[in-house]
């Protein structure tokens, strides 16, 4: 996912599925981006950059307020709603 066009204010849907035995498993978020970067994990046995895991992330407030932070991997599709609010 090439998140790195994502600017903050942007309405965005996530679908991220999970590859199971019985059957895949999806979840779907809508929420509006606050930030997307790549951070280190408290991996230690990682062997990459400073000896850490980096994993791209995705930071989202809820259309109730709640802000959640998920994972992006090779299973997250990302769909722009609408564009950041450039007015404020």
């Amino acid at each position: 996912m090439p998140n790195t066009d994502l600017k903050p204010g942007q309405r965005v849907r996530i679908i991220q599925e999970i590859d199971r035995r019985e059957g895949n498993w999806q979840c779907e978020l809508v929420g509006k981006v606050v930030w997307a970067r790549s951070e280190p994990t408290g991996s230690w046995f990682a062997h990459g950059k400073n000896d850490k895991l980096w994993l791209r992330r995705l930071r989202l407030e809820k259309e109730d307020g709640e802000l959640t932070t998920i994972v992006v991997d090779q299973h997250t599709r990302l769909e722009i709603l609408d564009d950041a609010d450039t007015s404020t």
